[in-house]
């Protein structure tokens, strides 16, 4: 298929993404901004009306990437600011926001496997640099045989899975995505489930509390109260409007030390998430999942059984 085909493509595809469930995918470079809306009466989500704030700073909305790693991404920045989309840390596209401050690209080369982190420069009307607070990190596979992870984070607030399944319920639309935490040390725990219906998070076996998954279906908890550092059962209960348990989710989970989790991400360690394994890390850091064993060298400390790793660990990944 050539190349103007698949660019074409995209932009349908993500024309059409937009129209309805627009926040909760992810995207990449662009060429001209295309006629992208967000329909009239839509309520922005909690995280994006916080973005608001500053409107000078860049964001994005989408990042969508296939498994070959074509990329398209789309996002809000100033009227007519000048919108660079890097990849660790170098330009791959340049485009230009349009009078709604909506931009898009698509870019022209796809993301080769591996691990990138996207982030955004906007070079403002009035002449000011802006970087975005937003990272979005991506793991493409090799051999395009699964479908690529896409994250994006942003200090002190839940990371979004915008791309991954997650570890869904035994019933219903119950996922879990992301345990992480924020600029204190404390947890934060997000996920899926049907829009309006209750979410309740145990640990151990305390309720931890419980939050309403919004219109998009997406909800987030930071837990009440302190949790001693340890390894316990989370559990994950989506409740309907009688009190039934109508999906449930228990997967291990390792609380560590506050201070001691802090200085490890600053140290830029990674937080284990829901379904990893050592096999899978490897495969998306180090392009085989046979490389796990650079992983276990470094963190053996923490690992008794390589066959078991907890969400909420926070591991060293070394350069191969």
């Amino acid at each position: 298929m050539k190349l103007g085909a698949i660019v074409g493509a995209f932009i349908v595809a993500l024309i059409l993404l937009l129209g309805g469930y627009w926040f909760f995918l992810r995207g990449d470079d662009a060429t001209a901004p295309t006629d992208v809306t967000v329909e009239e009466g839509e309520a922005p989500a909690p995280d994006e009306a916080a973005e608001a704030i500053d409107p000078s700073i860049p964001t994005f909305d989408i990042v969508r990437v296939e498994r070959d790693g074509s990329t398209i991404a789309a996002g809000r920045a100033l009227p007519g600011a000048r919108v660079e989309l890097k990849a660790n840390g170098e330009v791959i596209a340049e485009t230009s926001a349009d009078e709604r401050g909506e931009w898009v690209a698509v870019l022209d080369e796809p993301l080769k496997p591996g691990t990138i982190e996207l982030t955004l420069t906007a070079r403002n009307p009035d002449g000011s640099w802006k970087d975005s607070r937003q990272t979005v990190t991506v793991s493409v596979p090799e051999g395009a045989r699964e479908q690529p992870l896409v994250v994006r984070s942003e200090p002190g607030k839940a990371s979004k899975v915008l791309q991954g399944p997650g570890v869904p319920a035994d019933a219903g639309d119950l996922i879990l995505e992301t345990i992480d935490y924020d600029e204190k040390g404390n947890i934060i725990i997000s996920g899926r489930a049907d829009p309006g219906s209750t979410v309740r998070i145990y640990v151990g076996r305390e309720l931890a509390g419980e939050t309403v998954a919004d219109a998009h279906g997406r909800w987030e908890l930071v837990p009440q109260g302190d949790i001693a550092p340890g390894q316990y059962a989370l559990r994950v209960d989506q409740v309907d409007g009688e009190g039934r348990v109508t999906g449930r989710i228990e997967v291990p989970f390792e609380r560590g030390e506050p201070q001691a989790v802090l200085a490890a991400l600053r140290e830029g360690k990674v937080v284990i998430q829901p379904g990893n394994n050592l096999w899978n890390i490897a495969r998306r850091l180090y392009g085989s999942g046979f490389s796990y064993t650079i992983i276990y060298e470094a963190n053996k400390d923490q690992i008794r059984d390589p066959n078991l790793i907890y969400p909420g660990q926070v591991f060293e990944t070394p350069a191969r």
